[in-house]
Formats: C-alpha cells, structure tokens, sequence
C-alpha cells in the first residue's frame, strides 16, 4: 500500500460490536475515540516507516 494512509474507524459498527457484546453505548463512546486515535496513529506510522500491515 504505496502512499496510503488509515484516515479512522467506523465507530457505529464498533458501537454495535460492544452493544453485541453487552458493553454501555456511553461508556464505548467515551472510550472508542481516544483508542482510535492511537490506533489510526501507531497503523500510519507503521505504513510510513515501510514495514507495511498484512
């Protein structure tokens, strides 16, 4: 994936996931963004850096 980047989630199909799984819409919502963030980060960083994702 030559210059490509992760831009974020799809936070409705991660609040779905935990309303599946029994988890508080409030809490996941309070929680799904910052973990997103580090995420979409730390996967751009890899993609930079070259080792790619597979």
């Amino acid at each position: 994936m030559s210059g490509g980047a992760v831009l974020g989630w799809d936070i409705g199909a991660g609040l779905q996931l935990g309303a599946a799984l029994g988890l508080s819409p409030l809490i996941l919502a309070e929680l799904l963004p910052p973990i997103e963030a580090v995420m979409v980060r730390k996967i751009n960083e890899t993609l930079q850096a070259g080792s790619g994702l597979t």
